[in-house]
């Protein structure tokens, strides 16, 4: 077990694992963890060094809990275990929350670091509106629900998005949903995953999107869950450089864990680029 310090004593818990040539951060997301990451860096530390870690206030970085962390502040985390790892040419991925901090992190610190990046089915702008349909829940997410939100218990937040994550959970009965997900929050701070909740609907990462200037390669579901494949298509028209993506289909937003395989032999091919 390893566990990176901040400057404050917090510590975040990360691994470290394989010899392969390339090197390569993966990056989870809301109230997930570094397990998530697990079953692909066996498949793939023949190839890559891996590094995985649980996000403060998630998974054993739950305590890492302080302050009101925002997008920005796990960017600057990732920046640090960057510099503390003394990590070049990197194959950054981040998948869902993670790929928020993508784009935090090339917003406050650049590319220089950077091979390329991997997306995994994640928007760039979570709130819709008139002129934005490509944002959480396939466009029907606006400011008016996330405050009518503002007034549900958290447990029943958590719920509605892991349905929308999972839509198969509809056909699961309220009271034999409750224990696992309760077990799942009890894996989080919180209060961090409140804060982080905001901080991730409240921005809009598109002007980023095109200011990144290594390879972009994005993976997404078919016929998704919370996110609409046309994104595909979007950053297509949006990305500036060199641009692919991967259709991974009949999945939902947890294509990472639905398809473990084929996640790892489609990283595997960015790798080899």
């Amino acid at each position: 077990m390893s566990y990176f310090t901040l400057e404050n004593g917090e510590k975040l818990y990360y691994e470290d694992k394989g010899q392969g040539p390339e090197t390569l951060i993966m990056m989870h997301g809301w109230t997930s963890n570094h397990e998530v990451y697990e079953k692909p860096v066996e498949l793939l530390k023949d190839k890559a060094r891996c590094i995985i870690y649980d996000h403060r206030g998630h998974g054993q970085s739950k305590d890492a809990n302080s302050g009101e962390p925002t997008l920005e502040t796990l960017a600057s985390d990732l920046k640090k275990i960057i510099k503390g790892l003394d990590l070049t040419n990197i194959t950054l991925l981040g998948w869902s929350m993670g790929a928020a901090v993508v784009f935090n992190y090339v917003k406050l610190f650049g590319c220089d670091a950077l091979k390329q990046i991997i997306l995994c089915d994640m928007t760039p702008k979570q709130l819709n509106d008139e002129e934005w349909k490509l944002g959480l829940y396939q466009g029907r997410y606006t400011r008016e629900d996330m405050e009518k939100d503002a007034g549900k218990d958290f447990f029943t937040l958590y719920k509605e998005f892991a349905i929308g994550a999972v839509p198969k959970l509809k056909k699961i009965p309220g009271f034999l949903m409750k224990k696992p997900l309760k077990e799942k929050l009890a894996d989080c701070d919180e209060s961090v995953l409140k804060s982080l909740a905001r901080s991730m609907k409240l921005q809009d990462n598109r002007p980023i999107v095109e200011q990144i200037n290594v390879p972009v390669t994005y993976f997404y579901a078919d016929p998704g869950s919370l996110f609409s494949p046309k994104l595909a298509d979007w950053y297509r028209e949006h990305v500036k450089s060199e641009y692919d993506c991967v259709c991974f289909p009949e999945s939902s937003h947890m294509l990472v864990s639905e398809y473990p395989e084929k996640f790892a032999e489609e990283i595997g091919k960015v790798l080899a680029k």
